[in-house]
């Protein structure tokens, strides 16, 4: 390999390939290869395309950057450090240690200018799918002819493991679909993975696939070639009625003697040798750890002026834009700052008994659209099951190419898609995203739920036909095991209403909750709205008495379709046995163990050790709450096909079941 020039562009890329080998070395822990191979190109597209402020990362109108390939976050870090967004070198030599900025994969929160979290390969192409979504929807809501409030793109660098992932496919077809023409892609082919070359798995036709999907592509034959690399991304810049992919040809650890274009450079340090050499080759100091020479540092920051300037402009814009529109500037404000606008729960409806049984999907959609009309900002969908979740919003349009002002997202069934599309769609700030899918299907979208959790996104999961009582359908659209499953996701909020009151109450729990995700629970089958005349509690602590009496011998809790079971069952324990049992309505566990413990004591006291569990669904957990003295009724193993009612009770989830178990566990 012949030796690589020395400008100030040249040394400021080799500058960020040297502070990469030297973090992932000193951390002894890493993924030097991507970034080494990546820097020429994340180095233009910082300076010489991303309108952005590095002072303000939050700056609502400035290019989005999402690095789908989370393991090369030693680049990202790099640039951020370089670029001025307030990392320190210090942060650098931090890499992957305890309490560091710089984490061994992207974490939102950690450091300003990290969009989102990434590292499970894929998801970030779905992510930026999400914001590229919101860009164009906030764009269509605000903006006017001679003054735009919000215009800018959204970049994703990924590279072939991204591809290969599911998610990866189901999103680039969404969104050549959607015509997100400010969109943008750097696809890394450097043909390796971790096994070897890409080849051994991976033969496709990437260019022929984009197309196919309705997008624009661009190859860039060398990743080293700056020029070419601009005229890549400016190409993709004007082709506004596609988005575009700009694969570029690189090589993983570019510059390593030894490393270059192999499998070792994906995810261990080079070693202090080769890193000599490596450094030799690209021209700098081999006897200096974190070199940064001072040109390279007034070279990148002069991202900081631009950046002023950039929000400068908008500024202006928008306060003309005040002047000229007040009440739609006002409307812009609230949602980029995630305000729950005045009023939006005045119109939820209230349910009473004798308006007989409903489907707690049907309320959910009665309440969604209560909501929706209030609160602008609520935008969402389903993986193509709307009528049956009820997740249309029927006062809006579909969200559709040249029709971005719609509310209501066509996701197909893309249940993982979407789940991560939601995510970016909250990140980018205007949005608050909610999605549907029957609650068999969270598996597909388990590490979207899983991501979103972990970035503490206040998403709104709307899963349906929740037990087995789906009936016909058979075991393979029956969750058994989901709520469990579900419920394990540290900070996820699961909420499994009883009735139609309880799904409101649901609603107004999860929009008003803004450090988590709440994933609603919801029946295909009509339940009769709860007699509170007897109640004890409050819904928002997760759990409450429904049917209180004075010195109960038993306590029977339950939650969504099994409560009005455990109601009827307490009153033929009373009327046919002399027995008082309390039955207590739980809906949420994690809001139940957030309450106050004087509140918990009250709804399970701790005297009280006849506890009965009943829910259609793994019965493991419910040990929590039942004691070593109590029972549960659950369902350890897979359903069957037949009416929902009969399976119900052949799997014993009647009365008569519950009373005879009662009777069992009060001998």
């Amino acid at each position: 390999m012949a030796q690589v020039e020395t400008n100030l562009d040249q040394l400021t890329i080799n500058t960020i390939r040297t502070l990469c080998m030297d973090a992932v070395q000193k951390a002894n822990s890493g993924h030097p290869g991507a970034p080494m191979g990546l820097a020429p190109a994340a180095y233009v597209l910082f300076k010489r395309f991303l309108k952005h402020n590095p002072k303000n990362p939050a700056w609502i109108d400035r290019d989005r950057f999402v690095l789908s390939g989370g393991h090369a976050s030693s680049l990202l870090y790099s640039l951020l450090y370089l670029f001025g967004y307030g990392l320190e070198l210090d942060d650098l030599k931090n890499f992957r240690q305890w309490g560091s900025r710089t984490p061994g994969h992207p974490e939102y929160g950690h450091a300003p200018g990290v969009e989102t979290t990434t590292g499970p390969l894929g998801q970030g192409i779905a992510n930026a799918v999400g914001m590229a979504i919101a860009e164009r929807h906030l764009a269509a809501r605000f903006n006017r002819e001679e003054k735009q409030l919000i215009n800018h793109h959204t970049y994703v660098m990924c590279g072939d493991g991204d591809l290969m992932e599911g998610v990866s496919l189901e999103t680039i077809s969404l969104a050549g679909h959607l015509g997100l023409g400010k969109l943008i892609c750097l696809y890394d082919d450097n043909s390796i993975t971790i096994e070897g070359k890409t080849n051994i798995a991976f033969t496709e036709d990437v260019k022929a696939k984009f197309e196919s999907q309705n997008w624009h592509v661009v190859t860039v034959k060398d990743g080293n070639d700056l020029e070419e690399i601009q005229k890549a991304i400016q190409a993709g810049k004007d082709a506004v009625a596609r988005p575009s992919l700009v694969q570029i040809k690189t090589h993983i650890a570019y510059g390593s003697p030894n490393k270059q274009d192999t499998s070792d450079a994906h995810g261990a340090p080079l070693g202090a040798e080769e890193i000599k050499l490596t450094k030799k080759f690209y021209g700098v100091p081999d006897d200096k750890d974190f070199f940064v020479p001072e040109k390279v540092l007034e070279n990148c920051g002069k991202a900081l002026t631009f950046g002023e300037g950039f929000e400068q402009s908008w500024q202006s814009i928008f306060d003309a834009y005040k002047t000229e529109y007040p009440e739609l500037a006002a409307k812009f404000v609230d949602a980029i700052s995630g305000f729950l606008t005045q009023g939006w729960d005045a119109s939820i409806p209230q349910f009473n008994p004798e308006d007989g049984p409903v489907a707690t999907r049907s309320a959910s959609g009665q309440v969604l659209n209560a909501i929706a009309d209030n609160l602008p900002t609520l935008m969402g969908g389903s993986a193509d099951l709307a009528p049956s979740n009820k997740t249309y919003i029927n006062n809006s349009t579909d969200f559709q190419k040249n029709a971005y002002d719609g509310r209501n997202i066509r996701f197909g069934v893309r249940e993982h898609a979407m789940g991560a599309i939601m995510s970016g769609m909250y990140l980018h700030s205007g949005i608050r995203p909610y999605g549907g899918t029957f609650l068999v299907f969270a598996d597909y979208m388990r590490p979207a739920i899983r991501m979103a959790t972990l970035m503490k996104l206040p998403l709104i999961y709307v899963f349906t036909h929740d037990s087995v009582a789906v009936g016909e359908d058979g075991p393979t659209h029956q969750p058994v095991e989901h709520l469990a499953s579900l419920r394990a996701i540290p900070g996820l909020n699961v909420v499994r209403p009883a009735d139609a009151n309880e799904t409101a109450f649901a609603w107004k729990q999860a929009l008003k909750t803004f450090d988590s995700p709440t994933a609603l629970i919801l029946s295909r089958q009509k339940l009769p709205t709860l007699d509170l005349s007897q109640r004890d509690g409050e819904f928002n602590y997760g759990a409450y008495t429904v049917k209180k009496v004075l010195d109960p011998d038993m306590i029977l809790i339950g939650t969504g379709s099994e409560v009005h079971i455990c109601v009827e069952a307490a009153r033929m324990l009373k009327k046919d046995h002399k027995i008082k049992a309390s039955v207590v309505s739980m809906p949420s566990w994690e809001l139940f163990e957030k309450a106050p413990a004087p509140y918990r004591e009250r709804i399970l006291p701790a005297s009280m050790k006849k506890r009965m569990a009943v829910e259609a669904g793994i019965s493991m957990g419910w040990e929590k709450y039942t004691g070593p003295e109590g029972k549960i009724i659950g369902i350890d193993k897979f359903g069957a096909s037949a009416p929902g009612g009969r399976v119900l009770k052949e799997y014993g989830f009647s009365p008569e079941n519950i009373v005879k178990n009662a009777l069992e566990l009060l001998k």
